[in-house]
């Protein structure tokens, strides 16, 4: 069986900014005459594809089957930058590039049903990046290259009354800023940095449990631990790339799906996690942002006669905002809600409702310094935050041909 995937994108991105206001501080961006605003600017045009073949076969009296896939992703920004602002028009270049980032993936599984109730799934992939940067700073241009390799393994048994329990292990990694491989100077102060690593390790495992025990509901639960070499950390306001300190996460996963008749579907899920750097530092090993509690729960009539729509609600728990913990940020819930009416075969309404309660909660907190005109230089450590969106609602149309 051989499978083909391909695409292209074009994006563009101009999003205004200004989190610290009038401050005078070094790692800002530090005008209290004019503000803080900047404008990050992105061109970006992307093309890719993944091919594969899987082959059937034996080993032994075992079924077994066998994949090869390559995978490539080419991305051209020109340029990707960032600016200061004042009301929206640039009056400084902090620093700007064209950027050239072309990645090739290579990988393969097997899969083996060694006994009745017994199975594995082997896998490895090798990936290599290329990077290529054109600065406004000459000594912050030029040409990196990374490799790396990761194997992946899982384990099924079962199933025994409709479940099955797995152990899944696997190695992988995330890519940082291509701009940060090549930088050598600070875009603002034009202070020596030194370049990031490429390329960052991770390395995780679960164990779990998938059932179908009661009849209609498919629910899963799983224990996990991840651990990354670094997390990679963008300022804005200075226009920045640094890594962070390693992380360890583990948590807890509870997922369900429930049909309950044909036409009415129900889902509940439930996640807890703990996360903090693993290098100790005075200033405290919380990673700021990170998510502890997430639930969601849903109510979806798929065709009921000619009627359809669904009742959906998301909680996120409180989450640290600074290294020791001092500083939380409150839990936010909100609730959408979708109806909709099936005309004819080729025409169907609907009318959503996002934030149906208009609860007035905030989807991203910060905490940081930040001046007000008028303030002391020294300004004011406070939490910064992005409001839910009001009430709002939207009519659909769909027409079908």
């Amino acid at each position: 069986m051989t499978q083909l995937t391909a695409y292209g994108v074009q994006s563009k991105l101009n999003l205004f900014s200004n989190f610290t206001y009038f401050s005078e501080h070094p790692y800002d961006l530090g005008d209290p005459v004019n503000g803080d605003q900047f404008e990050q600017a992105e061109r970006r045009k992307t093309f890719g594809f993944d091919l594969s073949q899987t082959w059937f076969g034996k080993l032994g009296n075992a079924d077994m089957s066998n994949r090869i896939g390559l995978q490539s992703r080419y991305d051209k920004l020109d340029p990707v930058a960032l600016y200061s602002a004042v009301k929206r028009h640039r009056v400084a270049t902090i620093s700007e590039s064209n950027v050239a980032q072309d990645s090739a993936s290579i990988y393969a599984e097997n899969s083996v049903q060694w006994l009745p109730k017994f199975r594995s799934i082997t896998g490895i992939r090798a990936d290599r990046f290329n990077f290529k940067v054109a600065s406004n700073i000459p000594e912050n241009s030029g040409k990196v290259s990374a490799n790396i390799t990761s194997p992946k393994l899982s384990l099924i048994f079962g199933p025994w009354n409709k479940s099955e329990f797995f152990a899944n292990w696997g190695e992988g990694f995330h890519s940082n800023d291509a701009r940060g491989t090549t930088v050598r100077l600070t875009p603002k102060e034009l202070l020596p940095t030194e370049p990031v690593t490429p390329l960052v390790k991770s390395r995780g495992s679960e164990l779990g449990l998938r059932t179908q025990i009661i009849p209609g509901l498919e629910s899963s639960f799983a224990l996990w631990r991840l651990k990354l070499g670094s997390e990679l950390v963008f300022s804005g306001d200075a226009g920045d790339t640094a890594p962070s300190r390693p992380t360890y996460r583990r948590g807890v996963e509870w997922n369900n799906h429930y049909i309950a008749t044909p036409w009415l579907l129900f889902d509940l899920d439930v996640a807890l996690s703990r996360t903090r750097f693993t290098q100790d530092d005075a200033v405290g090993n919380f990673v700021p942002g990170s998510v502890e509690k997430v639930a969601s729960f849903g109510v979806a009539v798929t065709e009921y006669g000619r009627w359809f729509g669904d009742f959906h609600v998301r909680y996120f728990g409180p989450r640290t905002l600074i290294e020791d913990n001092s500083k939380r940020s409150r839990s936010t819930t909100l609730a959408n809600l979708r109806a909709g009416y099936k005309i004819d075969r080729n025409w169907k309404v609907a009318v959503d409702a996002f934030n149906l309660f208009d609860r007035k909660a905030n989807t991203i907190d910060y905490f940081y310094n930040s001046r007000l005109r008028g303030e002391t230089a020294a300004g004011a450590d406070d939490i910064h935050f992005h409001p839910a969106e009001p009430r709002q609602f939207r009519f659909t149309v769909v027409a079908n041909f």
